[in-house]
């Protein structure tokens, strides 16, 4: 078996605040968590707290690629939640407006209620000069995102070992499976937002499902290894919800997941990506609530 190919531990990398001002200090409290909302819903009631920036480049903790003009947000661990975050947007509202941002980061000095953003999102909501702001903040479900359902094969990934990166899929990813022998079997996830197959999964090519916090199922066909490539496989099933399952027991069924759903909206595609669907992330005038 070969051994993973690890990103550095996000400890051991020095990450710097770009807030103006000597002696800024911040230590942010979120007064309400996350809620998620719904496509075409009433929205959520809004979390409040506190914004900084950093040199964000769309990559990050979350292992996306890194893109021209990042509108993206790093969460401190409680709202990180060890990688279940990634992929999800937010819509975050400062003094000059709202702009809607990427999960693709982890700030480890983040209180919950504290979003690191990048400079370019904070400048659309913000002054920059400020360096510290107050914002709100909501959990976007199932927004557009700039190009097809994308899967990453690991660098390190072998037929005994594999990892798969996910990108595009409009809300966090709640689980991603693999077809052999006429049955599905479920990855593990990361906090560096990589599912593995820590036994591997012979020399492919894979077909995986992927369904998202939303319940959203796509079935991916044609997945090859090859490492370190992204690919855009034939897509199956965009959209459809997954079915819920019941418990067993005739005296009483089983409660629905209470967890919270964080999603959606992306920023913009690094240059490589295929032509945008869907209008291209930008700063709202002000909220849509």
């Amino acid at each position: 078996m070969l051994d993973s190919v690890e990103p550095t531990p996000w400890w051991r990398l020095r990450r710097t605040w770009l807030i103006a001002g000597a002696g800024a200090v911040v230590a942010a409290t979120a007064t309400v968590a996350l809620v998620a909302q719904s496509s075409g819903a009433a929205c959520a009631a809004a979390a409040a707290g506190q914004a900084t920036y950093y040199a964000a480049d769309g990559g990050g903790n979350c292992s996306f690629d890194q893109v021209s003009n990042p509108l993206v947000v790093a969460l401190g661990n409680a709202e990180y939640k060890a990688g279940a975050a990634c992929g999800g947007y937010l819509d975050v509202k400062g003094p000059k407006g709202t702009v809607r941002v990427k999960v693709t980061d982890r700030c480890p000095e983040c209180a919950a209620g504290h979003l690191d953003l990048s400079k370019q999102a904070f400048a659309k909501i913000g002054d920059v000069n400020a360096g510290v702001i107050k914002v709100t903040y909501s959990p976007v479900t199932s927004a557009p995102v700039p190009g097809p359902m994308t899967i990453r094969v690991k660098e390190g990934s072998s037929r005994y070992w594999l990892a798969l990166r996910l990108d595009n899929v409009g809300n966090p990813t709640s689980t991603v499976e693999l077809q052999q022998s006429g049955a599905w079997k479920a990855l593990s996830h990361t906090d560096y937002n990589y599912w593995i197959a820590q036994n591997g999964a012979g020399p492919g090519p894979f077909t995986v499902r992927v369904t998202d916090s939303a319940g959203r199922r796509t079935t991916l066909s044609g997945v090859t290894l090859t490492p370190g490539t992204v690919q855009r496989p034939g897509a199956t099933g965009g959209g459809t919800v997954a079915p819920k399952t019941t418990a067993a027991s005739p005296k009483s069924a089983a409660p629905p997941s209470t967890a919270p759903s964080t999603e959606a909206l992306a920023a913009d595609a690094p240059a490589a990506e295929a032509p945008s669907t869907g209008p291209a992330p930008t700063a709202f005038a002000g909220s849509r609530c």
